[in-house]
């Protein structure tokens, strides 16, 4: 995807790094890290202490930098494998905020088209736990979209889970995953989160996972209007669409049960197959209308 240079969305919210204000005064990997403690349990003890500036000093007089061992050195872990972190950290904030400000280009034009404002959402990115208007959430649970504040909840450590763990890699599968929430966002716009969220109320599990799936397929299908547009706008290179589509696939629901199970159980499946996911998300991609995403009157 030809992202660099493109326009930034404002509606980024960065907690990365910030404490989560989780019960029990977890911070961002859910586990504080203690200092070592001496005898009486209250920190380092006194003759420790000095060893420590001792041998501090000691290092110093014969040339070596004690703050650069603690840092890695040259071996990885310093300063400059800290500075390429901070660099790739700040790419991957640039390229969230480059997508989520393209899908603002192609919804605000869509719901100009159809006489209605697109309110646009926020994305919050995080790292380990957060809060949100939904309750608390870690990065094992994904990406997720909350309709109770309207903003999307990322930590792009997922993108690496997505690469290693699935073999779905490429900036056109995070692109992917990013406009798929963004998606539901579409869908708490135009009223069909409100109306699921009220009927599940009423409904067996059985029934509300079959209801999930369509909502799940429309957001697929909406990810695929939105590639759709980024196309006729000359952004897409050649294997991004191959790339959004094996990200499909590898999350499917009957593939994932098979990967961590060994079988699949459809009874239970509320994402929708891998070949659902595939053939919704191209279905938008096909014709770029809404429209195309009519999940709920058409078999899935």
């Amino acid at each position: 995807m030809r992202w660099r240079g493109r326009r930034e969305s404002s509606n980024i919210e960065d907690r990365r790094g910030q404490s989560s204000g989780l019960p029990g005064g977890f911070g961002r990997g859910g586990t504080r890290m203690r200092l070592p403690t001496g005898r009486g349990g209250g920190g380092i003890s006194f003759t420790g202490l000095i060893i420590i500036v001792v041998v501090f000093f000691g290092l110093r007089a014969i040339g070596i930098d004690p703050l650069a061992m603690l840092g890695g050195g040259q071996g990885g872990g310093g300063q400059f494998a800290q500075e390429e972190g901070t660099q790739a950290s700040d790419d991957m904030r640039k390229f969230v905020a480059v997508v989520l400000g393209e899908t603002e280009n192609v919804w605000n034009g869509v719901f100009r088209a159809e006489g209605a404002t697109y309110r646009e959402p926020t994305l919050t990115l995080f790292s380990g736990q957060v809060r949100s208007a939904c309750g608390f959430a870690s990065s094992a649970s994904g990406p997720f979209y909350c309709p109770g504040d309207s903003k999307i909840y990322l930590d792009t450590t997922f993108f690496d889970q997505l690469a290693r763990q699935f073999g779905a890699a490429g900036d056109f599968a995070q692109a992917y995953v990013i406009a798929h929430e963004v998606g539901h966002h579409v869908q708490n716009l135009i009223g069909v989160l409100p109306r699921f969220n009220e009927m599940r109320q009423r409904m067996s599990q059985a029934e509300a996972n079959a209801m999930s799936m369509r909502v799940e397929l429309q957001a697929d299908c909406f990810a695929g209007v939105w590639a759709h547009f980024t196309d006729r706008e000359g952004l897409l290179e050649a294997g991004d669409i191959e790339e959004a589509l094996n990200a499909a696939r590898q999350i499917g629901d009957d593939t994932l049960q098979r990967r961590t199970q060994g079988y699949v159980v459809p009874e239970s499946f509320n994402h929708g197959t891998s070949e659902q996911r595939q053939t919704w998300f191209a279905n938008g991609f096909r014709g770029g209308k809404l429209s195309d995403c009519d999940t709920f009157n058409n078999p899935i």
